[in-house]
């Protein structure tokens, strides 16, 4: 039977509203947990709509060591919970869909002011209500658009506007004067990752090349 066991109350609020977060973004959300190996940190991810990944890291553990369950159903596990044993809900292993990145060979690229990408990410968001698609979601070219070119560590990375729309959906772009919150922006030579105080957004850099038989 799986088990997530978190004994700070914190953390568990924490976690909780990432989840309440993920599931606004799409109610059918999966939730995959993974432990850090060495460590009493969990890593926490969710796909959202916009082709990007969404994670952030929580003091705790999960049995077995990687678990995807659903976001719902761990959501009402972690609502009703009064102590540090959780039951996450039955797996739904089948139901992640979702490369994960590599948790090593990441390159710091640039910084960039949280006050800026919030203020970017706003504007977007504007337009997107504008031009709402038959799907009731921002056409791609508007989601594809790439709104910061950033250049560090031998790569230049560019960050299209979906990523920002994560970043703010989730609750992750610090609102107010502080002047010294950042979103830094590192990658890989496949990856890219917006990493803020409250949690990342990844996503890939490249498209895949399909393989043909």
């Amino acid at each position: 039977m799986p088990e997530l066991r978190m004994d700070d109350a914190v953390e568990r609020e924490d976690l909780g509203a990432f989840v309440a977060r993920a599931v606004r973004l799409d109610g059918q959300a999966v939730v995959r947990m993974r432990n850090r190996a060495g460590t009493d940190r969990l890593d926490v991810w969710a796909a959202t709509p916009f082709d990007a990944l969404c994670t952030r890291s929580v003091t705790g553990s999960v049995v077995p060591d990687d678990l995807s369950v659903s976001g719902s159903d761990l959501l009402a596990a972690l609502t009703v919970a009064g102590g540090p044993v959780i039951d996450p809900g039955p797996p739904r292993d089948l139901m992640w869909r979702s490369e994960l990145p590599p948790p090593g060979g990441w390159r710091r690229v640039d910084d960039l002011p949280a006050r800026l990408v919030g203020e970017v990410a706003e504007r977007g968001i504007d337009v997107a209500k504008e031009n709402v698609g038959p799907k009731g979601t921002p056409p791609a070219s508007l989601l594809d658009q790439e709104v910061f070119t950033v250049s560090g560590s031998g790569y230049e990375v560019k960050v299209p506007l979906r990523c920002l729309f994560v970043l703010s959906g989730m609750g992750f772009l610090v609102s107010g004067p502080a002047e010294e919150e950042i979103v830094r922006v590192s990658a890989t030579d496949s990856w890219l990752r917006l990493d803020s105080r409250f949690g990342a957004v990844v996503r890939r850099r490249h498209a895949l090349l399909p393989l043909f038989t």
